[in-house]
């Protein structure tokens, strides 16, 4: 192997790796190569828009959010351990009571003028002045109501965070759709501006033949010149705009910008079926994703008013603590030990001294200063504003639904008229460009005729975009944008 084969075979690895990198870059997507469908433009944007993640993650929150509450049922088990030292006990404090064994003796209470049920502080004998704990504790849920309709709750938060997502993919695909048509057609259009510049080139430089032989003037070539000077500035300004399009396309799929992207298909592929009637038989409200998150709320809602009801209940949980406690004179008594912890209870310095509890906790709610009654009627209230606001979303739908077929009848029926119009458009500039050429008419017409040809192919191409943008409308409306 020569040194210019391994110089290539080292900058094909280099180019490689680089790749590799640039789709780590990308969130682990390459970017294709070839030209993207409406499907495919699609399928990316749902898999890298920064929205579509975030509804992702909030997924991946609320199936978090359903774990920890599951955990709250689970045994809760925490341990302890302290080391108190007190540079002066506290003073013990009792009444004196002459033969007692605690506070002072007879003659001392005489030398102090003590009397019978006087109190007295004599020093603790009962506690030393170092202490130390250790100690495990172990509570565990047996009946709680908040507890299981918590536990109902959380499986309805992560439904929700699911109808969100997909309201965010709506979303999604209407704004993906409506960039990869626009710069569907403005590829078209771009195709259109080549194929009339070179029709106006044509002619130009036949009028000049014509201007040379003497068979035309020279304004009639200026004319023609500047019709084609228009021509070439307006093509420039629409690639920029069709340039514009595309990166708008990018950010709407979070498509690399640094990137090239092409899209497949032409306009001829574009269905648009006319629609007979509105009759409600292709669409429901509950095929609308806004309309599910409603529903979903409103089990949420009928869940709060149940936990307030559950919380009256009694609850039930059972608890086990088992330790280790001793005392010294000094805390570095509380690290001396002769025998480790010790199991039972015979005396001997320095020992740590097991101790254990454990026992059910019954926890009754009597009286609450009836706030639990007024929490129930405010978030009845609120459930009956989500009732009335499925009332105001269906009557909303309708109006929707109602507007965007106007729309797109609307929309067809312009479209159908400016197909017609540009079909005219293009067989008079035929027309006249043979008569002018046969010299049987005037260049002003041709000129005249060309710029009535552009200006029908502009309103044919709007009104084409207006028909898919309606059509779009319309399909959201009824819920059918995202297919199951």
């Amino acid at each position: 192997m020569n040194l210019k084969s391994s110089w290539k075979i080292f900058l094909v690895a280099m180019l490689l790796v680089a790749g590799q990198l640039s789709a780590q870059d990308n969130g682990g997507t390459v970017a294709s190569d070839g030209p993207l469908s409406l499907e495919q433009c699609i399928d990316y944007a749902l898999a890298n828009s920064i929205s579509a993640q975030n509804a992702t993650l909030d997924e991946q929150i609320a199936v978090a959010k359903v774990k920890e509450t599951v955990g709250i049922g689970l045994p809760q088990i925490s341990g302890s351990a302290s080391v108190n030292h007190n540079q002066k006990l506290q003073r013990f404090f009792s009444q004196y009571y002459p033969g007692s064994p605690f506070g002072p003796t007879e003659q001392d209470a005489i030398q102090y003028g003590v009397n019978q049920g006087d109190v007295f502080a004599a020093p603790n004998f009962f506690q030393l002045r170092s202490s130390g704990d250790v100690s495990a504790t172990i509570n565990q849920i047996i009946f709680n109501g908040s507890y299981i309709v918590g536990l109902q709750a959380s499986n309805t938060y992560k439904e929700l965070s699911q109808k969100t997502t997909e309201q965010t993919r709506e979303t999604i695909v209407e704004q993906v759709t409506k960039a990869y048509y626009s710069v569907l057609i403005n590829n078209e259009r771009m195709q259109l501006f080549d194929a009339n510049i070179a029709r106006v080139d044509s002619l130009l430089r036949n009028t000049r033949a014509l201007n040379i032989s003497g068979f035309a003037e020279k304004i009639d070539v200026d004319r023609i010149q500047v019709s084609f000077n228009n021509l070439v500035t307006e093509r420039d300004k629409f690639s920029n705009l069709n340039a514009l399009g595309l990166a708008l396309l990018k950010f709407q799929m979070n498509y690399p910008m640094d990137q090239p992207i092409e899209v497949a298909g032409t306009i001829q592929d574009i269905q648009l079926d006319p629609i007979e009637k509105l009759d409600g038989s292709d669409w429901d409200y509950k095929n609308r994703p806004d309309y599910k998150v409603l529903q979903v709320n409103k089990r949420l809602q009928e869940l709060t008013i149940k936990n307030l009801y559950a919380e009256a209940l009694p609850s039930l949980n059972a608890f086990a603590t088992l330790g280790y406690g001793t005392q010294s004179n000094g805390i570095g008594g509380v690290f001396k030990t002769n025998s480790g912890f010790e199991e039972n209870d015979d005396f001997g310095p320095d020992k740590w001294y097991d101790y254990s509890q454990f026992g059910l906790r019954l926890n009754v709610p009597i009286f609450g200063g009836l706030q639990r009654t007024y929490k129930i009627q405010q978030e009845k209230l609120t459930l009956q504003k989500l009732d009335n606001g499925f009332k105001s979303l269906e009557n909303l739908i309708d109006l929707e639904i109602q507007q965007s077929y106007l729309n797109f009848d609307n929309a067809q029926k312009s479209l159908a008229s400016q197909e017609e119009n540009m079909e005219l458009a293009e067989s008079i500039a035929r027309v006249t460009k043979i008569k002018y050429e046969q010299g049987v008419g005037s260049n002003l017409e041709v000129i005249d005729a060309e710029n009535s040809l552009r200006n029908a192919q502009t309103n044919y191409y709007s009104a084409l975009y207006d028909a898919i943008v309606a059509k779009v409308d319309l399909d959201k409306a009824k819920g059918l944008l995202i297919k199951e």
